[in-house]
């Protein structure tokens, strides 16, 4: 299975580092304030430089204005933007223009808001999947993946929402061609923010074998 592993809210230099070496496809960093696991008073020059080779650093952002995500994409060296509030189409459209890839987020319920969809596959790179929650950021929880299967997405989409170590299986038996990675967070952590690598690790292994 080639999925590409994104592993977000990352903040602590060490842990960036380690994390690094297991070279994810994408490493994320959260700059929502609400967040427990809010980067921007703790992310250095140090953390993004050990960020290297082929992995992209993406900034999570929450109802951010295009300037503030502009500045914050040019100081931590940005290569992607996921949007996880309500932002509308015209900032994927400005962000798509300056030259950032765009995730767009979309929080799942009882059904795949299909008719959302439309608006924002061709200002957008992909779309991910989390768990519908009445706050905006992931609640750590899974939505029902059967939802997915032979779904005409018809566009890549990432999934989050409460991965964990032992879901290996399960994401190898999701069927759908649009799926294109994971997004791995709180059920790999320590502490908010702090992620057990060698949990990582294994689970990275065994994604990457099937």
């Amino acid at each position: 299975m080639n999925l590409s592993v994104k592993i977000c809210g990352m903040r602590d230099t060490g842990n960036i580092r380690e994390a690094a070496e297991l070279k994810p496809d994408i490493m994320g960093f959260i700059f929502y304030r609400s967040s427990s696991r809010y980067a921007g008073d703790s992310l250095t020059k140090e953390a993004i430089s050990s960020v290297h080779g082929n992995i992209k650093k993406a900034g999570v952002f929450v109802n951010s204005n295009y300037d503030e995500i502009m500045t914050l994409a040019g100081k931590y060296f940005l290569d992607i933007i996921q949007l996880h509030g309500d932002e509308p189409r015209d900032l994927c459209v400005r962000l798509k223009k300056s030259g950032l890839q765009v995730i767009r987020v979309f929080r799942i319920e009882k059904e795949l808001p299909l008719r959302q969809f439309k608006d924002y596959k061709d200002c957008t790179d992909y779309f991910l999947f989390d768990t519908g929650t009445d706050k905006f950021g992931g609640s750590g929880q899974k939505f029902r993946w059967e939802l997915l299967d032979d779904t005409d997405v018809g566009h890549p989409f990432f999934l989050s929402g409460g991965i964990g170590p032992d879901d290996a299986e399960k994401i190898g038996a999701i069927n759908n061609p649009f799926f294109h990675g994971i997004d791995l967070n709180s059920r790999f952590e320590i502490s908010p923010g702090i992620k057990d690598i060698e949990k990582l690790r294994i689970f990275i292994q065994e994604i990457r074998d099937k």
